[in-house]
């Protein structure tokens, strides 16, 4: 015949941990994000996606060059590579701030194409509901729609500026004047 001692003890142990232990935590709603880089170009407030922004740096001192569009500012050796610096909103034909403290450069590496962007403000990494997306875009002058698809709509709204789209478009690789 079996003892039933042992089971006996192995289940009071059990009802006696369990009395003891911590509740688990309440469940809790999970909201899904988008993250961004955050910049501005005049009084507009854009964000790139995260993927296609590399590196971001102050402005770096560039040499110019003769022969290339206005919009083009020079080149720059950063960490001894050479690194094209464009002015964005001189591309896109937008009023951009004077102030040169501000001023940053979105590095993008995409295909063929490495430079730098120059923007008015960095506003550093912008999370978003992605419930807050609307693919509309209003109030984006016309240079900038084909570079832009949709809007995070938040205190302010933030258009999605696509930085690969730009480094795609034969415009912005066609920098000879």
């Amino acid at each position: 015949m079996v003892s039933l001692q042992p089971l006996q003890q192995l289940l009071d142990l059990d009802q006696r941990y369990r009395s003891r232990a911590l509740a688990l935590p309440a469940r809790q709603e999970t909201r899904q994000l988008w993250s961004g880089i955050g910049f501005r170009l005049g009084q507009q407030y854009y964000v790139a996606p995260m993927g296609e922004v590399t590196e971001i740096l102050p402005e770096p001192r560039f040499t110019l060059l003769p022969g290339v569009k206005s919009w083009v500012m020079g080149v720059a050796n950063v960490r001894g590579r050479l690194l094209p610096v464009m002015d964005l909103g001189g591309f896109l034909k937008l009023k951009t701030a004077d102030s040169r403290k501000t001023r940053r450069a979105l590095v993008v590496e995409y295909q063929s194409l490495f430079a730098g962007l120059v923007v008015d403000e960095v506003l550093g990494m912008q999370h978003f509901e992605v419930g807050s997306f609307d693919e509309a875009v209003d109030g984006v002058p016309d240079s900038v729609r084909n570079y832009v698809h949709g809007t995070f709509r938040r205190e302010r709204n933030w258009v999605v500026f696509s930085p690969h789209v730009l480094a795609s478009d034969e415009r912005f690789l066609d920098v000879v004047a």
